[in-house]
């Protein structure tokens, strides 16, 4: 039997500001008229969608700058802004022929990576997807260390044999990328287990793309997390396409956070160019899961700028759906309320940015200068056959 969506117009949303509530409630899969959206944001209203086991929520508007410290806003907007020059660096580089392997980057996706790295604590976990050097270097990674491994060096984080999509550092809590599409999250999953076992205190946060909602891995690490109630964080960085196929042709159900009522656990869509939204979503997420709660799906709305990967010769996307997102570049938003709010100045900002040139330009010079790992060295590391 089909069920009817329940659609949401103006007119709903005008009635719960009457009201004076700032949640609308709706069950089932909603279809949101353009005009309903555009007043949710105007008057703050929260669209929550109550599946048949748990709460969904929609987007909301973004948080408030008075809820941060500058010390905070200033570090988000620094860290998009390490993330993007090493990536922009990345491009380059990749196309004369000095980075080995493949290179996937995340650029425009900086919000995601930046506000959910900074919610958690030094000790708690992370996992990354293919796209990975976003998620690690949101999370105070050595930019030098990740550059030379990129270059295939030995001085790099694995020493020169992982590349982009094996990233890992361990001392921060760095699980690492993964090439295997929706393997961090079982991952993540694991760690999350031990934390409960060994009573730590911390959580473990997988990142994966919207393509990975439709692996097995992501069915089984969600179902085990909720049966065990472990403390770990999904988080999808739902930018649209699986290389080429958009994600509205390839989901079922019509939208990936409704899945969370599958399992029994949250579930919250935040507006993934709004890195103050993914920071409160994955803060409350990761206070949930260490007071015993359930585990979380969070859903970030987001888009990558390039293609799917640096070299990819062809990009099916329209040119003007590119153009529509970079508008909505997440480092601008932030640095244009930062200014609008007297919270920095533009000298201020413009010295963050300088800052991490200098030190994506540092790591370049150290990738080139370090030397090539050992022909003897191959085999370390690998488990062989018996």
């Amino acid at each position: 039997m089909l069920r009817t969506r329940p659609l949401i117009t103006e007119k709903d949303v005008l009635q719960a500001v009457h009201a004076g509530r700032d949640v609308l409630e709706v069950t089932g899969d909603p279809i949101v008229t353009p005009a309903a959206g555009a007043s949710l944001r105007e008057h703050g209203i929260r669209l929550a969608v109550r599946g048949d086991a748990t709460l969904v929520e929609g987007e909301s508007s973004s948080p408030s700058l008075g809820n941060f410290s500058s010390t905070l806003l200033l570090e988000m907007y620094s860290t998009m802004w390490r993330i993007r020059v090493f990536e922009e660096a990345v491009s380059v580089l990749f196309r004369e022929g000095r980075i080995i392997g493949f290179a996937h980057v995340s650029i425009g996706q900086e919000a995601v990576a930046t506000g959910a790295c900074l919610a958690l604590g030094p000790k708690d976990y992370s996992t990354a997807s293919h796209r990975g050097p976003g998620p690690i270097a949101a999370r105070g990674a050595r930019l030098d260390l990740m550059m030379a491994e990129l270059y295939g060096k030995a001085t790099g984080y694995c020493r020169g044999k992982g590349g982009s999509v094996h990233l890992a550092d361990f001392e921060r809590g760095i699980l690492g990328a993964n090439g295997i599409v929706g393997a961090g999250i079982v991952i993540a999953a694991g760690a999350a287990l031990s934390a409960k076992m060994r009573k730590s205190g911390e959580v473990a946060l997988a990142f994966f793309g919207d393509g990975a909602v439709n692996q097995g891995a992501f069915h089984e690490g969600l179902n085990i997390a909720a049966v065990w109630k472990l403390p770990a964080i999904f988080v999808c960085e739902n930018n649209q396409y699986a290389v080429s196929m958009a994600a509205e042709q390839a989901t079922g159900g019509g939208s990936i956070v409704a899945r969370a009522a599958a399992y029994g656990m949250p579930g919250v869509q935040v507006d993934g160019q709004d890195v103050l939204a993914v920071y409160a979503a994955v803060r409350a997420a990761a206070e949930r899961a260490r007071a015993g709660g359930d585990p979380t799906l969070i859903e970030c709305r987001t888009y990558r700028f390039h293609g799917h990967w640096e070299g990819e010769a062809t990009d099916l996307r329209r040119r003007e759906e590119i153009a529509e997102w970079e508008a909505r570049c997440p480092i601008i938003r932030l640095g244009t309320r930062l200014l609008e709010a007297k919270i920095a100045r533009q000298e201020q900002l413009d010295a963050l940015r300088q800052k991490a040139l200098e030190e994506m330009a540092a790591a370049i010079r150290f990738a080139e200068s370090s030397p090539e790992p050992a022909p003897q060295e191959a085999l370390e590391g690998v488990l062989l056959p018996l």
